[in-house]
């Protein structure tokens, strides 16, 4: 039997040139550029197995870091990635888009907050340590990733699959959650070795 799959609606947010269509680009075409223009918005999809019988169907929407904006992309959003770079003071920004989700979006949203470009750890102001406390705190999921050299992209994705509320999930329309069975063979599949 076919698996099934289940789409969920996830948005990126966080500030300009933090990195959020880098780890996007990463994860849905394993590609990146040093010399990336800022995004208006984009809309990517990828799916991933999540076991032998369910697929899971990332529709992400890639964000322009403008809050007035924020509310019609994360509308019936079933999770958000919030993005800071670990080089910059946008860390307290990535906590500000934490209470605007907190305060706007649906409260059993699955949230990630990610520390991108853990490449460059000589230029770190970010300490980890800080970030996992305040993702604990907030009862985040939390990870640092590398859109450069891919080093935990895959793995944020996958931890924000299993998070998602599988169990039961809803008619379409009513949580963003549209399941349909699928063949393996769908082309924008990708196995994730996570």
């Amino acid at each position: 039997m076919a698996p099934r799959t289940a789409s969920f609606k996830l948005v990126l947010l966080g500030e300009s040139a933090v990195g959020k269509s880098s780890l996007v680009l990463r994860f849905v075409r394993d590609e990146f550029s040093d010399f990336r223009e800022s995004t208006i918005a984009a809309f990517l999809t990828q799916t991933v197995p999540l076991d032998d019988s369910t697929n899971i169907k990332f529709e992400i929407w890639d964000t322009v870091g403008y809050k007035s904006l924020a509310p019609i992309y994360f509308r019936n959003a079933n999770a958000a990635v919030i993005v800071y770079d670990i080089t910059q003071a946008s860390f307290d920004k990535a906590k500000s888009w934490v209470r605007e989700l907190q305060r706007q979006a649906d409260p059993n949203i699955v949230i990630m907050l990610v520390g991108n470009k853990s490449d460059l750890k000589a230029s770190r102001k970010v300490p980890r340590e800080l970030a996992e406390q305040f993702a604990k705190d907030e009862e985040l999921l939390f990870t640092e990733a590398s859109a450069k050299t891919g080093d935990g992209v895959d793995g944020l994705f996958m931890s924000i699959a299993k998070k998602l509320p599988l169990a039961a999930p809803k008619t379409p329309g009513s949580s963003g959650v549209k399941v349909a069975n699928t063949p393996k063979s769908e082309e924008s599949q990708r196995a994730c070795t996570c």
